[in-house]
């Protein structure tokens, strides 16, 4: 029987970050995994959408360069090549990927695992123990119950396989998913209409931004329909109609169905062995560690953020935390969070409402930098803004960001917030001249009490 000191089943962000910090540590380590390294996130998740994203971005440009002085014709979207220069950028990572799993001398095992004891996996009727398990089995597309899908009703998995570009579309869900893909298909030209049952699109970000990419997608003519449920769907040759709670219908050639993703722990062997669960996700501590001792759960197959950074993040702190390093336990509420549509939405903190209710009205103050009086927006011709949440006379706990690239501004908006830093500390920093990192200095300059390109 195959033995090492870690046995990791799953090798998606966190399966093979834990491998590989474990490695490097000097653990020895077996890597399970059904399909290919990477998992969601570079096959069907991060790195696929947002390069569709990027070639959304392009058509932009080439529809709009007149504005810029450019004359350039958009003579359509050839999505075979769109599919192709995807499908090379995800080749090249995965090549990579394994390159470096092999340097590792990681064991790396394919097929189906399944726990079936406390420290033993099993796949293809072989088991692999280990001194430690990590179970790192991600997550898959929902749907919602009665809603099959098939045909032209499909999840993001469908939908980045598309060889072509729908005339029109609905999309169930304005969350992340939602909101993205139908920044790509309206820059490709489809008609777009999202449908979210919550009062606000990205319902999870700070109110402003919400209502400020709602402004932007009725700029951009996106259709979106708030506070209203689903009722069903029905599809023919066609299209699919869709109707709503209040009676409404609605019809296009394809329905996206993005109503966010669930763990992918049905069927692997861990409530059999005693892992304590909740509606099939995995409970752990702040450690990352379950019920069961030697066992550790990382990723989206946990409660709280499905993001593949989070899950990167955990698998290498499982594998010091296993090497006895005693890595900074990881916070969910201070993990950078960005939404790759047009305009970007990106954040790290509290919200605004979520510092009220967690310290009081009276102990928030808030901040907004219009991105109106940033030179390099204004090259871009983006609007948004960057907005701070501060504990009165203390420190940074939110920053919010709407805006052309302003993702590109969350790794120091992560640091002024995890590192506690106060309005005065950022306020000293030098931001190159012309960026638009320099937005994020000045809403720290008007914060601390002397804003320059901005009013107080």
């Amino acid at each position: 029987m195959p033995q090492a000191d870690l046995v990791i089943l799953g090798g998606g962000s966190g399966g093979y970050a834990c491998a590989l910090r474990a490695a490097e540590l000097g653990t020895s380590v077996i890597l399970i995994d059904r399909d290919k390294l990477g998992g969601t996130c570079l096959h069907r998740g991060c790195i696929p959408t947002k390069a569709l994203l990027h070639a959304a971005e392009v058509a932009d440009s080439a529809r709009e360069s007149e504005h810029f002085g450019v004359k350039a014709n958009l003579d359509g979207i050839d999505m075979p090549k769109v599919n192709e220069y995807r499908d090379g950028v995800v080749a090249r990572l995965y090549k990579g990927l394994q390159g470096l799993v092999k340097s590792r001398d990681i064991t790396l095992v394919e097929g189906d695992g399944r726990l079936v004891g406390p420290n033993t996996v099993e796949v293809n009727g072989e088991k692999y123990t280990g001194t430690n398990v990590v179970l790192a089995t991600g997550s898959y597309a929902r749907t919602l119950p009665g809603l099959e899908i098939g045909g032209r009703i499909m999840t993001s998995d469908q939908a980045l396989n598309l060889d072509y570009v729908p005339t029109s579309v609905i999309v169930l869900g304005g969350g992340v998913i939602g909101v993205e893909f139908a920044s790509v298909w309206r820059s490709f030209g489809s008609e777009v209409t999202i449908v979210e049952g919550l009062p606000h699109l990205v319902p999870n970000e700070d109110e402003a931004c919400s209502k400020a990419l709602e402004r932007a997608y009725r700029k951009r003519g996106i259709t979106f329909i708030l506070g209203t449920k689903f009722a069903s769907a029905t599809q023919d040759a066609t299209g699919v109609t869709v109707t709503l709670e209040d009676g409404k219908t609605l019809t296009a050639e394809i329905l996206l169905v993005a109503v966010g993703r669930g763990p992918n722990t049905a069927g692997m062997g861990y409530e059999e062995q005693g892992i304590a669960m909740e509606r099939g996700w995995v409970l752990v501590d702040d450690h990352q560690r379950t019920n069961i001792p030697g066992i550790y759960a990382v990723g989206d197959i946990t409660p709280g953020l499905q993001l593949a950074h989070r899950g990167f993040q955990h698998g290498i702190f499982v594998a010091e935390d296993i090497a006895g390093l005693n890595p900074a336990v990881i916070s969910d509420v201070n993990i950078p969070r960005v939404t790759y549509c047009e305009p970007e939405v990106a954040s790290v903190g509290l919200t605004e409402a979520e510092a009220k209710a967690a310290h009081g009205a009276d102990a928030v103050t808030t901040y907004e930098y219009n991105l109106g009086g940033n030179g390099k927006s204004q090259i871009l011709d983006t609007a948004g803004f960057i907005k701070l949440v501060q504990l009165k006379d203390g420190p940074v706990i939110g920053v919010h960001m709407v805006g052309s690239r302003v993702g590109e501004q969350i790794g120091e908006a992560q640091l002024i917030v995890n590192w506690e830093a106060y309005p005065e500390d950022v306020a000293t920093l030098i931001h190159a001249h012309p960026t638009q990192n320099e937005a994020m200095g000045e809403a720290h300059l008007a914060l601390a009490g002397k804003p320059l390109h901005s009013h107080a």
